[in-house]
């Protein structure tokens, strides 16, 4: 299958094109500069210029695939909602470009796999895949990604949902990362209240072969869960964090979360522990990479 992947060169991404091309796929990776092209040649895979903001660009890229991974998200959490709406905007457009490819295969055998996460879910007990997200206009941006999604399904397209956790390998641990950096500039590492709240996770590796599974064996309209461990408490975090830079560990009220962590503050005290029972059942998934504390013990951020 010859297979388009958004954020091709991304951490995630990448490790997706390898997966693919592994796998015996051919893939055919977004590229926004001279670096990210010259990544990709490297990797095996073949170019398509562009970037999120080009819808074009995605179309096309869509249209001369038989499947889509998208993988691409704009980071910049100082404009969240507006990146989150930027998402859905590229997820109609990759929808449009598989409807109108020229592939021999019929539109419900074009898969097209959009990314989401665990969080947007109703927090405080175990989310499953079966949980349907709290609407985008209710509070939870990041469901705008799910909300194409579904838009695009109800047009009898083979669509389905990868929802990541914090993902990790010992460069980097999703928003942990930015916790690190917190701790580093404030010289302690800190949780909130009592540090019980639960981020699930999983490792880099493992989640690209969910992504190839889901794109092989996948159904549409399905809901897919990358998680590997189902909550580790936020506590247990900042302490790994408190002993790789050699710094205290404090806990900070709700009212001191926002001025200490900024915009980190709207993740850190969210309680979203998360099933992939379901999965695993129904794609064979089997993680097998180190677990995140595990990673976070030897990660490089804290090598001097």
């Amino acid at each position: 299958m010859r297979v388009f992947v958004t954020g091709a060169t991304g951490f995630i991404g990448s490790a997706v094109v390898q997966e693919l091309i592994a796998a015996g796929h051919r893939v055919l990776g977004l590229a926004r500069s001279d670096g990210s092209a010259k990544a990709l040649v490297v990797a095996g895979a073949e170019v398509h210029r562009g970037d999120l903001e080009d819808l074009g660009s995605l179309r096309r890229g869509a249209a001369m695939a038989d499947g889509v991974i998208h993988t691409a998200f704009n980071h910049d959490f100082s404009k969240y909602v507006a990146n989150c709406e930027a998402d859905r905007k590229a997820i109609e457009a990759l929808a449009a470009g598989l409807a109108a490819s020229d592939s021999d295969r019929s539109l419900s055998d074009r898969p097209l796999i959009v990314t989401s996460g665990t969080g947007v879910v109703p927090p405080g007990r175990l989310g499953t895949e079966e949980d349907a997200p709290i609407p985008s206009s209710g509070g939870m941006p990041r469901s705008a990604s799910e909300e194409a999604a579904a838009s695009a399904a109800r047009q009898g397209m083979r669509v389905s949902v990868v929802r990541l956790p914090q993902v990790h390998d010992q460069i980097k641990q999703g928003l942990i990362t930015y916790a690190i950096a917190i701790a580093r500039e404030k010289r302690l590492s800190a949780y909130v209240g009592d540090g019980l709240n639960r981020w699930p996770a999983v490792h880099r590796l493992d989640a690209a072969h969910l992504y190839r599974l889901a794109l092989e064996k996948g159904s549409a309209g399905a809901r897919y869960h990358a998680v590997a461990e189902e909550g580790i408490p936020v506590r247990e975090i900042a302490e790994t964090i408190g002993r790789g830079l050699k710094v205290p560990v404090v806990s900070k009220s709700p009212e001191e979360a926002g001025p200490h962590f900024g915009w980190l503050a709207f993740f850190v005290a969210f309680d979203v522990p998360a099933s992939s029972s379901r999965t695993q059942q129904q794609l064979g998934w089997r993680p097998a990479q180190p677990g995140l504390i595990a990673d976070l013990e030897h990660a490089r951020d804290f090598e001097s």
